[in-house]
């Protein structure tokens, strides 16, 4: 895999500033198509790509380090196929299918896949599916803020903590 670059240059304008980043994975054993994700999702300001993968063990990894968004992943792939990794995860960030067989889109729609992109895509297509990513992202955070605010509520002056995983929110008892 490689490391993304984590600078914000380019992601700030004058004095308005993009509220949220999206942590994003690109993964494709094709390395042009690989470059072409990578350099796509660098283009959209409320991206951040954090890795690119060539294959689903090496997303696997990054993923069991790092706080995993979205991913954009190619299907047929060696060793691992896209959609059976994406089944695999019991809690799977928000994800965008990109590959060259249409056959596989029905199923794209059963593992909850925002948007299937049918290769080759332009940028255009790549910039609606970021945005579909993007309301996604909004709606569970959305819904995370007043999961949260009520339990909060809820609690009043007792002992806990809030910590964000797996795109939920848990409460932990700190009290004796």
């Amino acid at each position: 895999w490689k490391s993304a670059n984590h600078s914000n240059a380019g992601h700030e304008s004058g004095t308005c500033k993009i509220a949220i980043m999206i942590r994003t994975l690109v993964i494709d054993d094709e390395p042009l198509a690989l470059q072409q994700l990578a350099a796509y999702t660098q283009k959209i300001p409320f991206l951040e790509l954090v890795a690119q993968c060539q294959s689903a063990i090496e997303a696997q990894c990054i993923m069991n380090r790092e706080q995993i968004d979205a991913i954009f992943i190619d299907i047929n792939m060696p060793d691992v196929n896209g959609m059976d990794f994406v089944r695999s995860l019991s809690a799977p960030p928000i994800v965008v299918f990109t590959t060259a067989y249409s056959e596989y889109a029905v199923d794209g729609y059963k593992v909850e896949a925002v948007d299937y992109l049918l290769k080759p895509f332009s940028l255009d297509d790549f910039r609606r599916a970021a945005s579909r990513v993007k309301k996604r992202y909004e709606l569970e955070n959305a819904t995370l803020a007043s999961s949260a605010a009520a339990t909060r509520q809820e609690a009043n002056d007792d002992n806990s903590l809030f910590l964000k995983t797996d795109h939920r929110v848990v409460r932990i008892d700190i009290s004796n």
